[in-house]
Parts: structure tokens; C-alpha cells; sequence
């Protein structure tokens, strides 16, 4: 059946991870129905796009239900600024309409437990779209877990490096405040902890950690010039910004990188949307998150996480090692290799028994965001799950839940010197669906 869809959020990356997909692979699954966004700018920017599709209407964030009874969607997709994530979803299934929402799905564990309580009220049904986990090296590393190869899983180690390039963008956008973002610990550990939190098949109990904002802020250490307000076209002291100067030569225009803002209009030039400024100075004192976490996480079923995230390194990548009773799984990833500084190798995945030898394993590379996961992804989002897959991988609202709910409780460890259990975070009802 094809389903009517309105997508809340028309970002760059909304425009590129789903309306293009749902207005080519998937057209014959998939009718877009409705725009919905706080700035009319973003909607010119998608009929620039997609000039055959420009008759689609647009509706600001108070007109939800106005938009509902007019162009009667089946499903609400959710891609708008993270703080905004639980009111669509909320929205959604008050009307008893499916949502389908980006990472995070809250920002919140507050905000998840009205969105859990809402769907558990409803005849709708949360999905979030948790690429990480489609990733070909992520997915076989669940296959082996579950064939059994190393056991009942006791600890595992990942350790998440962010360049300075990417790092430092998020300190540029609204990721920098708590409010709109809920921290780091949540717009993208979430996507670590879902990954450990699928790979297991356990629920995260408790949480303790330390962080810091040890590079960005006013107190970063090289910061040129103690002055708020700054932005990076127009800084007199750019020139003296390591971070800046790692980008960008003399003779280059500023390109900030950034797949949920600007796109290019049908003049090559870039359009910008109203009021955003991807370009905000990374020492700005308004800046209150952290850039640097360590964290020990406790699950249901015994198993432990040692976790760290670095959001200004020299490279981009993650080391993990997954321990159990009778044997190992370790794998190191890097990213963005275009901007690594040396040679980087094929990810592989090692096996190592716990009596035996090493078994490497090289894992089928496919084409697509995030490692080929998107595409795939998209097939389970827009034809439901691939029937021939014998384990569950798209996400509900309880993965979404206890992802936040993780990150949540790493930031308030952090501000809290104490220990911090999912259920304080969360609320006490069990999670039944998703």
C-alpha cells in the first residue's frame, strides 16, 4: 500500500536522506503530502530542489493540525532541530498516525516518556532510524554475537574519536546548547550507545562518568581572542584559529560542512536558511556542553561498557572490543579518510576465541551513507522489514528511549559526581513496545 507522508523539518539532510529517496527509489511505496517547517525559506529551498514536486504545501509548526486534516498523511517524519523531535512524534500519535523519526528521538528522558506513554495511548507506532546499526561491519558483528561465537557478553570497550573538523562544527550550530541538543552525550553517543545497546541485547541500568569542555568554550586553550559574538566569515582573528586554519587556505571561501543546513540552489550558489549561522565562533562563552566524556555504563544482564568520546582528535574513528565467556570481537573504524593525515586499511573484524586462534574477517563493502547503511535503512523505513533477515534491526521507541536515557544520565553524572540510574532518567513503567 502506498503510505502518505508529511515530513516535519525540511533540512539538507531531510531533503537528501529522505524526500529525495521517497520521491524516486520509493515513489511507488511512498507520497509526500505536507512540508512542515519553522522557516518558509526551507520549503523554496526544496522546490529549487525538486522543481516536479513544488505544488506540495508547506505549514508552520502551529499549523500541525491543520495540516493533518488537509492532506490526511498516514505517517509524520520527524527531521527537524532535536528539541522538537517529541512534540511531532507526540503530535503524530495523538491522531493515531505512525511517526518515523531521525536520531535522537528526544533529547530528553522526559520527553521519551511522554512519547512512550503517547504511543502505548495510540493506534500509531514510533520507528527511528538508527543507521549505525545498518553499517555491513555492525551488522555482522551482531550476526556473530549471535551464533553464539564469543559467549555471554561481559564487558565491551568502545572508544569514538571526532576530528577537529567535524568536532568543531558542532561547537559552529545550535548543538552547542543543552536546550536545543540535549549535549553531545545524546545527539551522538546516542548513536553509540543504541549500537551497544542492539549488539547486546541488554538494557542499560546505570550510568557513572566524567567530562569536560576541554577544547571549545571560552577557556579553550587556543583561543586567539577572548570575545563573544565572533563568527568565522567576518572573525579578524580567523587567521590565528588553529581550527580554522586546519580547513581552510588563504585563497578558499569558508566552507563549513554541515548535511543539515544550506544546499545549492539552481545558481551554484548556496541558500541559506533564516536565521541559522553555521559559522559561530567555537570559544563563544554561551557554549554549555562538554567536548570530552568517559563513561562506565551497567546492563540488566551483567554485561559492562567502558565508553569515551573525543570531539577534537587528529582523526575519525572508533576502536571496539566486545568481551565474553568464550571469546572476542575486536574492530577499529576510521572515518572521513579523505581528511586522515596517513594511510588508513579496509575495516576488518577480528574473532578471537577464547582457546584458539585469531580469525580475520573481511566484511561484503557496500556504497551509501554511513558505510552503506542508509540505503538499507531506507528499504526497512519505506518497505518494511526485509523478511529474510532473522533478527530485528529497525528501531522503536524504546531503543530510542534508552539511548537518551544513557546519554542523559552520562551528562548528569558529569554535573552530578554520582551515579545515575536509567529508571531516575527514564521513570519506572516498563518499556513494552518498539
Amino acid at each position: 500500500m502506498r503510505k502518505r507522508y508529511a515530513v516535519c523539518g525540511v533540512s539538507n539532510r531531510a531533503i537528501h536522506m529522505f524526500l529525495k529517496p521517497m520521491l524516486t527509489t520509493f515513489s511507488e511505496q511512498a507520497e509526500l503530502v505536507a512540508l512542515l517547517d519553522v522557516d518558509p525559506a526551507r520549503f523554496e529551498v526544496f522546490r529549487q530542489k525538486h522543481p516536479d514536486h513544488g505544488h506540495i504545501p508547506g505549514y508552520a509548526p502551529d499549523d500541525f493540525d491543520r495540516m493533518v486534516a488537509e492532506t490526511r498523511p498516514d505517517v509524520i517524519l520527524v527531521a527537524s532541530r532535536d528539541d522538537t523531535h517529541a512534540r511531532y512524534i507526540i503530535q503524530a500519535l495523538e491522531h493515531d498516525l505512525d511517526a518515523v523519526c531521525e536520531k535522537p528521538m528526544a533529547t530528553t528522558g522526559a520527553d521519551c516518556r511522554a512519547i512512550l506513554d503517547a504511543e502505548a495511548n495510540s493506534k500509531g507506532k514510533v520507528t527511528v532510524t538508527f543507521n549505525y546499526r545498518y553499517t555491513p561491519v555492525h551488522t555482522r558483528i551482531k550476526e556473530l554475537i549471535l551464533e553464539g561465537r564469543i559467549g555471554r557478553i561481559t564487558s565491551i570497550d568502545l572508544n569514538w574519536y571526532i576530528d577537529t573538523f567535524h568536532g568543531s562544527s558542532y561547537f559552529q550550530r545550535w548543538n552547542r546548547m543543552r536546550q536545543y541538543s540535549g549535549g553531545l552525550s545524546i545527539h551522538k553517543s546516542s548513536h553509540h550507545f543504541d549500537l551497544v545497546n542492539w549488539w547486546t541485547g541488554q538494557k542499560p541500568v546505570e550510568a557513572f562518568a566524567y567530562g569536560a569542555l576541554n577544547y571549545y568554550g571560552a577557556e579553550g586553550e587556543l583561543n586567539p581572542k577572548k570575545e563573544d559574538g565572533r563568527h568565522c566569515q567576518t572573525c579578524d582573528v580567523k587567521r590565528d584559529c588553529t581550527y580554522y586554519s586546519r580547513w581552510h587556505s588563504r585563497s578558499r571561501d569558508l566552507q563549513v560542512k554541515d548535511d543539515h543546513i544550506g544546499i545549492m540552489d539552481n545558481v551554484s550558489k548556496v541558500k541559506p536558511y533564516t536565521n541559522y549561522s553555521p559559522d559561530m565562533c567555537i570559544y563563544d562563552s554561551k557554549i554549555d556542553i562538554e567536548d570530552t566524556y568517559t563513561a562506565t555504563v551497567r546492563y540488566d544482564q551483567g554485561a559492562l561498557l567502558s565508553y569515551s568520546v573525543n570531539f577534537s582528535l587528529p582523526y575519525e574513528g572508533y576502536r571496539l572490543a566486545i568481551n565474553g565467556t568464550k571469546g572476542r570481537i575486536e574492530t577499529q573504524e576510521y572515518h572521513a579518510p579523505e581528511r586522515i593525515p596517513f594511510p588508513t586499511p579496509i575495516q576488518t573484524i577480528d574473532y578471537i576465541p577464547l582457546f584458539g586462534s585469531k580469525e580475520t574477517i573481511h566484511v561484503v563493502q557496500r556504497e551509501g551513507g554511513h558505510g552503506g547503511g542508509d540505503p538499507v535503512l531506507l528499504e526497512d523505513v519505506f518497505l518494511g522489514p526485509d523478511p529474510y533477515r532473522t533478527y530485528p534491526i529497525l528501531s522503536g521507541s524504546s531503543d530510542g528511549a534508552y539511548s537518551i536515557s544513557t546519554g542523559e544520565a552520562v551528562w548528569r553524572s558529569v554535573k552530578e559526581n554520582r551515579p545515575i540510574r536509567i529508571d531516575e532518567v527514564l521513570g519506572a513503567p516498563t518499556l513494552v513496545r518498539g
